[in-house]
């Protein structure tokens, strides 16, 4: 596992239990003093079972996997939206991306909305704790307690205002994807304007370069997939990314996956499936869980 992830261990509680009853255990009776020693040996072994982690002290605070918030980081283009995905379909995960929340919140004309609104219209930017209020919101409706924030928190201000709100992050899965990957790739991509036909160089070309397969009419390349547009893009994004994926891993919940541990699937044009190979496992290890779940 390729991962610069650094969590403190928290104490393990399998030591010498017993030297904590003090000499007033004496007077107890012998049925209260068996019970007694009865609950420790079962949460001794129940301990036994579950890796130390901070995931495994949530594990027995609030039970399964409950009140675990993942955040997922990672250039414009980068593949988060393909990880996200693998991550509510294989972990039971609440999708939550703020940008898409925002919208449908406008949309509904919700008193939330209409705050967010009245500052968009004005062209300024929607406060940060307006955003949290709406993903407090959302989150009071969500089926399943393991959320996975994506687009939000952007910077180390909003990082500390969703904190003192009651929503700290568990661990920040950086996703390090190469900007030359990502150049080659989105700028590879051109459409079909009339029927939205997409194309890409790299894995499904026209049968005729710059042309459709269907039509025989022009391709064309939207602006902000040009090469010049993607890197200022990613630019922007890695003066953005990078004071918080610092303010995570001073915090020491931040793992990186960059999908090199799986040299075969990057050398096929794989970086996706190449870093969730690695990213899998380590969340089981931060829920406190096996591999199939349990």
């Amino acid at each position: 596992l390729k991962s610069s992830v650094s969590l403190e261990r928290p104490l393990d509680p399998r030591g010498p239990v017993r030297a904590a009853f003090s000499a007033e255990a004496s007077a107890m009776s012998r049925f209260q003093l068996g019970s007694a020693m009865l609950f420790i040996n079962l949460f001794v072994a129940q301990a036994a079972r579950v890796p130390w982690n901070a995931g495994a002290m949530r594990r027995l605070a609030t039970g399964v996997g409950r009140d675990f918030t993942g955040l997922i980081l990672g250039p414009p283009g980068g593949g988060k939206g393909t990880i996200s995905k693998r991550l509510v379909r294989d972990f039971g995960f609440h999708h939550v991306s703020t940008g898409d929340l925002l919208r449908a919140e406008v949309r509904a004309g919700s008193e939330l909305g209409k705050a967010a609104k009245a500052h968009m219209d004005s062209g300024t930017l929607v406060p940060d704790d307006l955003i949290v209020d709406m993903l407090m919101e959302e989150l009071k409706r969500a089926k399943s307690n393991r959320v996975l924030l994506d687009g939000f928190p952007r910077t180390v201000a909003q990082a500390d205002v969703l904190h003192q709100k009651g929503l700290p992050v568990s661990a920040a899965m950086n996703l390090a994807v190469p900007f030359d990957e990502i150049v080659k790739r989105t700028s590879g991509r051109w459409i079909h304007p009339a029927s939205g036909r997409t194309y890409s160089y790299d894995f499904n070309p026209p049968k005729v370069p710059g042309k459709d397969d269907v039509t025989g009419e022009d391709l064309v390349q939207r602006d902000d997939d040009k090469p010049e547009v993607v890197r200022a893009r990613l630019d922007t994004y890695q003066q953005q990314a990078e004071p918080l994926v610092e303010y995570y891993k001073s915090a020491g919940l931040l793992a990186h996956f960059d999908g090199e541990d799986q040299p075969d699937l990057v050398a096929q044009d794989r970086r996706s499936d190449a870093i969730y190979a690695s990213l899998k496992p380590y969340l089981h290890q931060q829920l406190g869980e096996k591999p199939d779940g349990k």
